[in-house]
């Protein structure tokens, strides 16, 4: 019998963002809810984070275009396909988040449509939507292919779904789960799973959070999708400091054949 403690998935993971949404850390010291709160996020997300994002995620490729948003945190992304004319939904689990999109858009002039709900059972009708978009989100609900299936659900034919995950060929995930939490620091010894070990340390806090985190390789992010006529995949996501003092040497070609290779973030596109 497992001394590990049983938790409750989506109560943790509400825990989690309840406390700490995503991506507010990023914010440092200005004050949450305010235009310049999020300003700074947005900077370090697509300046600093991921200068890929929004050419890799089409942001500004849906105007006039029904799209939903699983998960939307801050707003960041949800604010992209706004400011670009698309027709805003979006659904969350916890209600910060929910919250905090609100405020962005209230502030900016935009519009969305903000229900909580769970991704693995969306409280919205069947074929409804031309693009459903989730970024870094599925691979916290417990029933990661159930959420898919929703998704193929609620798009409408020919639609589009673009969602990440996160990535088991990852330099992120043997490098820092496997090797140096797993192996070094002794936690795959002392019996925790590579599941549990991500949910101690790749999503910390210090609200005490224990959400949980699963990793996809290719294959099993195509499987997930399996149901649409059309699936993509790409990896990206990895930064220079990642790659300690060579990533202050590789030239910006490799280092981009790197990030699509062994980057943390598999992306999925995928046609109904």
């Amino acid at each position: 019998m497992s001394n590990h403690p049983v938790y409750d998935d989506k109560l943790e993971t509400q825990k989690q963002w309840g406390q700490d949404p995503c991506g507010a850390v990023t914010a440092g010291e200005v004050a949450p809810g305010t235009a310049e709160f999020y300003r700074r996020v947005e900077d370090e997300r697509y300046g600093t984070y991921a200068p890929w994002m929004r050419e890799t995620m089409g942001f500004a490729r849906h105007t006039g275009k029904r799209v939903l948003e699983i998960g939307p945190g801050l707003g960041t992304d949800h604010a992209q396909f706004a400011r670009a004319g698309a027709e805003m939904y979006a659904v969350d689990l916890t209600a910060a988040h929910l919250k905090h999109t609100r405020r962005r858009f209230d502030l900016e002039g935009l519009l969305t449509r903000p229900v909580r709900g769970d991704a693995e059972a969306l409280p919205l009708a069947g074929a409804s939507f031309d693009v459903v978009y989730s970024f870094g989100v599925l691979h916290h609900t417990p029933d990661t292919a159930g959420a898919v299936r929703e998704i193929h659900r609620v798009s409408r034919p020919g639609g589009l779904a673009r969602v990440m995950l996160y990535h088991r060929g990852s330099l992120g995930y043997w490098g820092q789960v496997i090797i140096r939490h797993g192996i070094l620091r002794g936690e795959l010894l002392r019996g925790n799973s590579p599941v549990e070990i991500m949910g101690k340390y790749v999503e910390f806090n210090e609200g005490g959070g224990n959400p949980l985190v699963k990793v996809y390789s290719r294959g099993e992010a195509r499987e997930l999708f399996s149901m649409f006529s059309e699936v993509k995949i790409q990896v990206e996501q990895l930064t220079r400091p990642e790659l300690y003092f060579l990533g202050r040497i590789i030239p910006e070609v490799i280092f981009r054949r790197l990030a699509r290779s062994i980057g943390w973030n598999v992306i999925i596109s995928a046609r109904k």
